[in-house]
């Protein structure tokens, strides 16, 4: 198995915080796939389809980075792609807890395939995308918390589902 590694979430939308832990992992691993995971449980602002487009759009030109989609285990997408690590990103300790179940239970599903935590910086360890889409709804400053290319991907989206006002 090579050192790839793979970087799930569901990424709706990605943030400053998400490039700031592929940038940090992107030193640890030659190649990482950003994987748009999961199913829509979450009631995601965009499609898994449009978050792969936009991934894409904001990590061009970072090399090594793929960016795939995938609704199955991760588990089974690491081993079809041959992938020795998952890369989780941890904001505060009340993630570890249920990352840690997770990595776990991914443990028994892939023995070969390492978890790997990293702490998020210490200015983008409260940044969320269920906050970042709060707080730009209601007309709060995100830019320093995500790409221009995202907040204007949700200014389009957001004036889409009010009518365009």
């Amino acid at each position: 198995m090579t050192r790839k590694a793979i970087y799930p979430g569901s990424f709706d939308p990605i943030t400053n915080g998400h490039l700031d832990i592929l940038d940090r992992a992107l030193k640890l691993f030659p190649e990482i796939t950003i994987v748009v995971a999961g199913t829509d449980k979450k009631n995601p602002l965009f499609s898994s389809e449009e978050r792969v487009e936009l991934i894409r759009e904001v990590t061009r030109d970072r090399a090594g980075v793929k960016v795939a989609r995938w609704s199955g285990l991760i588990m089974e997408y690491a081993r079809e792609n041959e992938i020795s690590a998952v890369v989780r990103g941890l904001r505060a300790a009340s993630d570890f807890e249920y990352e840690f179940m997770m990595a776990s239970m991914n443990k028994r599903i892939h023995s070969n395939v390492e978890t790997v935590f990293m702490m998020t910086s210490q200015d983008l360890y409260f940044v969320s995308s269920s906050m970042i889409k709060e707080l730009f709804r209601y007309g709060g400053d995100i830019s320093s918390y995500v790409p221009e290319v995202v907040q204007e991907r949700l200014k389009l989206r957001l004036n889409q589902k009010s009518g365009g006002e």
